[in-house]
């Protein structure tokens, strides 16, 4: 299975597509770790879900994926960007029993909320926000469309530990233009007939094959995705800025300085006394670069 997505639409209808597939990106993020069997499925699923909504939206910068909750997993967060590299990472509640290998989502997280960050290289940073209130996480971000107001649209995940996939369907806004009213309606509910061993196993043009062989299907070349991490010294040392001056004069005095990592990538990061009284003194100014 080659990391990619891949862009679709039917022709003379208001409906378009994206398909996702995913191994070697996943398994990083998975080597990570030594997440449990259900975290392994559902990091899977939020790796997909980042992918299929980064290209939907056409975003310039990042776009992160936050699923917080108060059960067993605290905590889910997936980016992704234009350049097609993603990262997630997981985090079990203070003190959780490792959860059942059966369990799924709502069982895991509980109550919680779903947090959509849009982060533009230029312009605005946007948030959405939506309560932990559905069975999955596709269903969960269909009602976020569904309460933003935008274009309708269903999602289809899947994850197995190995291999992550998903497929988005969207339907476009009417442009005067004559069309198949009836495409929207059939071509869900033919994706409503995948099942997750086809949305996993498959090629992406075999899979669109199976579900959409007596439509009109326009595919569009693939984008290749990998696994990425975006951290650097100027953005975890303004992570560690966040924690106040008081306590990071605290940390230093007892331990001569700050040794930090990426929760993501496990990069190591070490910040001397004098760096951090800079950062204290000159928030705004980047860490020095050490050769």
């Amino acid at each position: 299975m080659t990391d990619q997505i891949q862009r679709f639409l039917f022709d003379d209808t208001q409906v378009r597509g994206e398909i996702v597939s995913l191994e070697a990106a996943y398994a990083e993020v998975l080597d990570k770790q030594a997440y449990p069997a259900p975290v392994r499925r559902l990091l899977g699923e939020m790796l997909a879900a980042v992918a299929l909504l980064t290209d939907t939206v056409k975003l310039d910068g990042t776009l992160s994926l936050e699923v917080r909750g108060e059960g067993a997993l605290a905590l889910l967060m997936a980016e992704s960007n234009p350049g097609g590299e993603l990262r997630a990472i997981a985090r079990l509640a203070e003190g959780a029993d490792l959860p059942d290998a059966a369990a799924y989502f709502r069982e895991l997280l509980g109550s919680g909320h779903i947090v959509i960050t849009l982060d533009p290289r230029e312009g605005r940073r946007y948030q959405g926000i939506v309560e932990l209130k559905e069975a999955s996480l596709a269903a969960c971000l269909e009602a976020y469309f569904a309460q933003s107001e935008q274009l309708p649209t269903r999602l289809w995940l899947a994850a197995d530990g190995k291999r992550a996939a998903g497929l988005l369907l969207q339907q476009m806004p009417d442009d005067g233009r004559p069309h198949d009213a009836d495409a929207w309606e059939r071509t869900v509910h033919l994706a409503d007939t995948v099942r997750d061993e086809e949305l996993l196993g498959l090629e992406q043009h075999d899979l669109l094959h199976r579900l959409y062989h007596e439509e009109t299907v326009r595919v569009f070349e693939p984008k290749a995705l990998r696994f990425g991490c975006t951290c650097s010294r100027e953005r975890i040392a303004q992570s560690l800025l966040s924690l106040g001056a008081e306590e990071l004069r605290e940390i230093v005095a007892e331990h001569q300085g700050i040794e930090t990592e990426c929760h993501f990538c496990h990069t190591r990061y070490h910040f001397g006394a004098a760096e951090v009284e800079g950062l204290i003194e000159a928030p705004d100014a980047p860490p020095p670069t050490l050769h």
